[in-house]
């Protein structure tokens, strides 16, 4: 990765003096692949997402081969007060730049994701920047959009409809 993708951890200084969580963006590091695998089979997010958790081996294959080996892909784990949260992602398909997270359920609800994705957005330059939540997961599509995603329509995947959600101008 370029030098303007990479570099230190992210969040310095951002401890709160309310009381809230330090939420931090740093690089992945092998055992937070153990963690994000765990909150994938959480079954609530499973079904929140629409995401159907993979087999061990094809999760740590594809983390290893497709998001951590490619140097076009921004990755960052999610940390509250140092402990592993979640991810946020950023990786292009064809001709767009696509935007994907996982919080662990114990982080719902609790300003972790809007704090994460402003820190990650700060990082992550491409616009337009596309998200497909799953229609019905409420709470990441009330996220994006309070990030400045707009709705630009709808996609099925499967059996599904996501809403195709828009950061920037759509190309």
């Amino acid at each position: 990765m370029s030098e303007q993708r990479r570099g230190p951890e992210q969040g310095q200084g951002r401890e709160r003096a309310d009381g809230q969580e330090r939420v931090r963006l740093r690089e992945v590091v092998p055992a937070d692949l153990e963690v994000f695998f765990a909150q994938e089979h959480d079954p609530e997010a499973a079904a929140r997402s629409r995401f159907p958790p993979r087999e061990r081996e094809a999760f740590m294959r594809h983390w290893t081969t497709r998001v951590l080996a490619d140097p076009t892909v921004l990755v960052r784990a999610v940390t509250v007060d140092g402990e592993v949260a979640g991810n946020v992602v950023a990786w292009t398909d064809g001709d767009r730049r696509w935007l994907g997270y996982w919080l662990g359920r114990a982080y719902w609800g609790r300003g972790i994701g809007t704090r994460a994705l402003a820190l990650f957005l700060e990082r992550e330059p491409t616009r337009p920047l596309y998200a497909d939540p799953h229609e019905g997961n409420t709470g990441s599509v009330r996220l994006l959009e309070k990030h400045g995603f707009h709705r630009a329509g709808t996609v099925r995947h499967g059996e599904d409809t996501h809403l195709l959600l828009v950061l920037g101008a759509a190309a």
